[in-house]
Parts: C-alpha cells; structure tokens; sequence
C-alpha cells in the first residue's frame, strides 16, 4: 500500500481541557468519509467551497444524534498538508471525541500516526524538514523567547539561509567536476580565488549558525543557572526567592543541600532553569563531597553561574573555588555578596575569626593579573555596597550586594538575569539554531568546508576538492531534508510529534 494513498484521522486537541476538540481528517477521501459521518445543515462537504465552514450534526446511529459541529473544509493544495483535509470542531467531551473518531475510522479513515499530518506536509513541500521540526518546538515553546525561536524557523527564515549557502557551493562544485571532463586541457571553470572567497564566507556563515546553538538551546529548554557557594551561604533561601515558593529546604545545618535542586522560572519572556547546588566545603561525608562534586560540575556547564556567598566572611576565599571552574569565554558569571542586611546592622563576624582555620585558597590564580588586596582589606569597614565595588574591581565580575530575604534585591538579581539574556538574544532578528540534529549536520559541514579550504590552500585535485564539496552540501541538504530519503529517519524525526500533529 501506498503510504499516502489513505486517509488519516486523529484530534488535534487534547480531550476535556476545554470547550472545543477538533479531529482532523486528511487524505484523498477525507471529503467522502466525512459526508458519512456528519449531516451537514446545507449540502455536503464534497460539494462545499475550499476555505469555509458549515455547521452540522453527527449521529452514532441513524435517529441518534451525537453532537452539533463546525466543519472547516480545505482542498489540496491549499490545506496544511496538502492533501483534501478536514477539520471537526466538536464539544470537548472525550465520549463524543472517542465516539466521532471510532465513527470516522469505522468509514474508512486510518488512525493516524504521531507527526503524520506534518510529515504529509513535508512530503507534499508544503514546508521542508527544517520547519516541520520546529512545529514541534512551536507546541512545545513555553516562553515567549522560544515561541520567537520557532516561529522565525517556521516562517523559513534558517531554511532560506540554508538553501542559497548551499545553491552557491553547488555552482562551484559542479564548475570543479566540469573540469575533470577537461582533464586533458588543464582548464579551470572554477575561478580558484572566488572559490575561495566563497568558502571562507561559507566556513563562517556555518560556524556561527553552529555556535549560536549553545544560546538557541537554552532558549529552547531553559537557560541553564546555577547558584553555587560555600554552605549556609544562602543559595537555596535565594532559589525559593527566586522562584517564589518555598522548593528547596532552608537550614542553618551546613550540609543540607547534598544534591542539585532544579525548578525552570519565567522571567521577561526567557525561560531560566536554576539549579541549586550542594554547598562548596571541605567535607569528610562520602555523600556530601559527592554533592559537592556535582556542584562543580553543574557550574562548568551552566550558561549562568550566579556565586554566591556571605558577605560577612570571606567573600573572596569562598568564590576562588567558582571562578576557577567557569570559563568566561562561553559562560557569565554574576557575584552575590548575600546577607547584607546583617552587614548593615554592624555585626559583621571578625575576619580573623573566619580564617583562624587557615590560610583560604589563593585567588591570585584565578583572578585577572595582579595580586589581590587580602580578604581583611577587602573586609574593611564599610558599607554593602562598596564591599561590592571593591569584589567587583578585583574580580572583573559584576558584583551585587544583596540579602535574598529582600524582595527589592531578587528583583534587582531578575533584572540582571533579563537583562543579560536580552543582550544576548537582540531584537529576535538573528537565526538561532535550537535542534541538536540541525547542529549536528552543522558541524559535519563545518568540517568538510574546512577540508575544503586545506585542499584549496595545498592545491589538491578538483577530484578531492569537489568531494568535500559534496559532503558539505550533502550535510547542509540533511537540515531541510533535501539529503533525506530513508524512512528510518524521517520516522525517527516526526515519532517525537504528539498525535494529531
């Protein structure tokens, strides 16, 4: 059988989570199996006009009546997967739901699979693989930052540059294979300068649509923040702040959090995932340096770190151990000097009591060059504020003070974190990849444009240069599903749609 050669039903809605359900139906005899379902008020949906709506009734039996629906008809091509397709808005009842969808397959409708309606469409180039996935993303998109992502996929914006990079390298790979066929002549179509041009701006073009993945998938799933510092810093106090419910137990108890702690917060449109952290110390407890292990490494693959520690001990001291484990090429790093208001009341504990255990790690290591004023320097009288300065000016890291019981300095701690993702992210005009398969093929092509470059540099055959060519191509082909002829694949891809989808 055909794959396409049947017609398919499924909802499009979920059952009971609100007034209105639609099933869809398409396929080449979506029209001839609804007018056996549902008695249309006027006509019948084979004879209605593509792009209109007509109101009707469904019977589970002929003197039975099952429901009242809106039916929206859509003719191919013009119909979301190009196919004869339609739409039942029923009452959200799963009975009439189950009832109207048995009634259909019982017509002659096949049950359809998850992703089946997109995949229709990408089969019929109503859309290429690159903007089928990101529906899924569209569905999925729980903040408006995503939402944008996706929908600037959806709308072909990624595809576009995609297909004219590959257009190009498919120009020049065809004028170097020409020239095999003029071997003999020692003749060059393909200008060897320009061709170098042409894959240096194409090396960078892939590289940064490669590199805006790291951005364009913390977007999608969250932007990954820890909160890290010694213990009884305040960390898990600043993530119920943060998230205004009480998600992490609070204790005086150093040790407490010996395992990360992750909730996801809305913030300005930009979905941030804080992960709370084991607090970092010296500890003889298997369990606990186990915790705290996981701290450090939750830091080195965070976005954000935001480092936190008491403002009335050794700031310095405790978050050396942090900045050694972040690297600020791809990572931001925020400093909270927590407990402020303690400061404020004039009790600050005495440095000397602080470090009588010991000398702290030196921070020279991990600090820009030049030796760092002592922590009693540091910790010199003064108020919370220019304590902050003064950690800023040595760290290089923007440096708040704040008492996470302040409803004004989470706010403050918000602001930093909106405001840094909406520098990152701009006016929303710039691609962003945010599918792992899409940065996959990305990297392949990255790699054969650099073998490219290499063979044109060596002055290597067009045989060989023309291959790496292809290879390229062929990796940029995979993204909107010019290279993807397997099954396998495309089954794999469009299995993680909901159904009715």
């Amino acid at each position: 059988m055909n794959f396409y050669d049947d017609t398919i039903a499924a909802p499009a809605t979920i059952p009971g989570t609100g007034a209105i359900s639609i099933i869809r139906l398409s396929g080449p005899s979506a029209f001839a199996i609804a007018d056996k379902v549902v008695k249309l008020h006027s006509g019948s949906v084979a004879e209605a006009k593509a792009n209109t709506i007509h109101f009707g009734t469904i019977f589970q039996s002929p003197s039975e009546p099952l429901d009242d629906v809106l039916v929206s008809v859509f003719k191919a091509p013009h119909s979301y997967t190009g196919e004869d397709s339609v739409e039942i808005s029923c009452h959200a009842s799963s009975y009439i739901v189950q009832t109207a969808l048995s009634l259909l397959l019982n017509a002659g409708a096949r049950m359809a699979m998850p992703g089946e309606f997109t995949r229709r469409a990408f089969t019929s180039g109503k859309m290429d693989l690159a903007q089928a996935e990101s529906v899924a993303d569209l569905i999925a998109a729980s903040s408006e930052s995503a939402h944008r992502a996706a929908f600037n996929q959806l709308r072909g914006g990624f595809s576009s540059e995609l297909k004219e990079l590959r257009a190009e390298l498919l120009e020049a790979t065809s004028l170097m294979e020409l020239e095999l066929d003029f071997s003999e002549e020692d003749v060059e179509f393909a200008d060897r300068d320009k061709l170098s041009g042409l894959i240096a701006e194409a090396f960078a073009k892939v590289s940064s649509l490669a590199d805006s993945f790291r951005l364009g998938n913390a977007i999608r799933n969250g932007v990954p923040t820890a909160i890290a510092g010694p213990a009884n810093a305040g960390k898990s106090t600043l993530l119920n702040a943060l998230l205004g419910e009480d998600r992490a137990i609070v204790s005086d108890i150093p040790g407490t959090t010996r395992d990360t702690v992750e909730e996801t917060v809305n913030l300005d449109g930009v979905l941030f995932r804080f992960i709370d952290t084991a607090g970092i110390r010296e500890s003889s407890d298997t369990i606990e340096k186990a915790g705290i292990e996981r701290s450090f490494r939750k830091v080195r693959e965070a976005d954000i770190v935001l480092a936190i520690a008491d403002i009335c001990k050794s700031p310095l001291a405790d978050l050396s151990m942090i900045i050694s484990h972040v690297d600020p090429s791809h990572q931001k790093l925020f400093i909270l000097l927590n407990k402020s208001d303690i400061l404020s009341a004039g009790s600050p504990a005495p440095v000397s009591d602080v470090l009588s255990a010991g000398s702290p790690a030196p921070v020279s290591d991990v600090l820009s060059a030049g030796s760092p004023a002592p922590v009693s320097d540091v910790l010199s009288a003064g108020s919370p504020a220019a304590l902050a300065k003064d950690i800023e000016t040595k760290t290089g890291f923007k440096t708040l003070a704040i008492s996470a019981l302040n409803p004004a300095d989470i706010k403050a701690v918000k602001a930093l974190l909106s405001s840094e993702m909406k520098d990152r992210i701009g006016e929303g005009g710039q691609t962003l990849v945010t599918n792992l398969r899409h940065y996959k093929a990305l990297k392949e092509a990255q790699e054969a444009l650099g073998r490219v470059r290499e063979g044109l540099d060596a002055g290597r055959t067009s045989d060989l240069v023309a291959q790496d060519l292809r290879d390229a191509i062929s990796a940029l082909g995979e993204i909107t599903g010019m290279d993807i002829s397997e099954n396998e694949i495309l089954g794999n891809i469009f299995s993680h749609f909901c159904i009715g989808k």
